[in-house]
């Protein structure tokens, strides 16, 4: 079991006439924004990061987003390389970049090399689509978001694996000379964990592919049943069995001196975040994904948390973890056996929790929860996963380029 401490760094500063925005994704005024605290805001940020490394976590985590005030990490790459400097243990999960967002895709192979060198061998590559609210803030076609990330993920594979120079023409780009310096330090490439909310077209993909399924949004645990249950079936379908360390759960916990105490210290933090910066995140523009995994969705979508109006429920759904080191153990000794993961992303901040009690959140968490949680979760991660570096170059190379991919 591996245990990463996942930020979002979001803004912490909106008054309550956000609600005349539908969103603060895409629409939102950037004049909200100030760059003063932004300062202050991003320094703490990277601190808490850091702090985890410290307190003895596995792995951070990071990832990237646009015009929002969700999470202001336009560029996690920059974050990454400021991690792989200041940091020397944790691995540096960058989870992770979109890749039909970059042209040409052949950055991300430099830009993540380039952590990975830094850091001696850290990185976890994430490969994303891109939320659909970015398709709107860079009023992109979305229809053609599933191809261009294909082509992008495949060009990456051969930028890292197949020596170069050497030409690619694809539908999307077409490159005379493909020849990345320098080259990941992880061979043959860093892991690569791919994030999903349910797309079959994903869940194919990644089974196919060998690589690691991560659970990102925040439904209902039922829902992350039903994706994890569908992507175990999938790798079975693939001729293996999937391994825990292939797949991992993201979930908001909050530890206190007791149960009483962490819900005073962290309910109003919590509904900010599913009622403000969760509202407008589940955007699906037409053509993002097939007809058949949007009806999926869709279904899952009336679970989402933005949904959720009382304690009872966000309790009963496992939207968060919150409680006492002995309630937060327990629950999530029983979330984690239940679906079957490897990886625990925690978002000990979120939206506007200040910075004591994060500080105090994380502290906690590593000191009476994470070394118990330790003993007790060992034997559902293997020390190996099916693959060598998330696979073998060959077989990622020449895995299915007709797989549609998702989020």
């Amino acid at each position: 079991m591996e245990f990463f401490s996942f930020h979002l760094m979001p803004w912490d500063r909106l008054g309550t006439d956000i609600d005349n925005y539908k969103s603060v994704w895409t629409h939102l005024p950037n004049t909200y924004y100030d760059p003063v605290h932004g300062q202050e805001l991003y320094n703490r940020y990277l601190d808490e990061l850091m702090l985890a490394e410290e307190l003895g976590f596995d792995g951070v985590c990071v990832n990237e987003h646009h015009q929002n005030a969700y999470g202001t990490m336009p560029s996690p790459n920059l974050m990454g390389a400021i991690l792989a400097r200041q940091t020397k243990r944790v691995k540096i999960a960058v989870v992770g970049n979109a890749l039909p967002l970059y042209n040409p895709p052949t950055r991300v192979a430099e830009e993540f090399a380039m952590i990975d060198v830094i850091s001696g061998g850290r990185l976890i590559a994430g490969m994303v689509v891109g939320g659909g609210p970015e398709y709107y803030s860079f009023s992109m076609n979305p229809t053609h978001a599933r191809s261009m990330y294909t082509e992008a993920l495949d060009l990456i594979l051969r930028a890292w694996t197949e020596p170069g120079p050497f030409e690619h023409y694809g539908k999307h780009w077409k490159l005379k000379y493909v020849n990345p310096w320098p080259l990941p330090l992880q061979k043959p490439h860093p892991p690569i964990w791919v994030p999903g909310a349910g797309s079959l077209e994903t869940v194919q993909m990644v089974a196919e592919r060998r690589y690691s399924y991560m659970g990102i949004p925040y439904f209902h645990m039922n829902v992350f049943q039903k994706n994890f249950d569908a992507f175990r079936e999938a790798c079975q379908k693939c001729g293996y069995t999937a391994s825990p360390s292939q797949m991992g759960w993201l979930v908001p916990i909050y530890v206190a001196e007791s149960d009483e105490q962490a819900w005073a210290e962290y309910e109003s933090h919590l509904f900010y975040f599913a009622h403000k910066l969760l509202k407008g995140l589940v955007v699906f523009p037409p053509g993002y994904t097939s007809a058949r995994s949007i009806a999926r969705i869709r279904q899952s979508v009336k679970s989402f948390m933005s949904s959720v109006t009382t304690r009872e429920q966000m309790i009963e759904g496992g939207y968060a973890i919150v409680g006492s080191p002995a309630t937060v153990r327990d629950r999530l000794k029983e979330y984690v056996t239940r679906l079957g993961i490897g990886n625990l992303l925690g978002l000990f901040q979120l939206g506007t929790l200040p910075a004591d009690l994060t500080r105090k959140n994380l502290t906690l968490f590593a000191q009476e929860v994470m070394p118990k949680l330790r003993v007790d979760l060992a034997s559902l991660s293997p020390a190996a996963s099916p693959t060598t570096s998330n696979g073998e170059a060959k077989q990622h190379a020449g895995a299915t380029r007709r797989s549609e991919t998702g989020g």
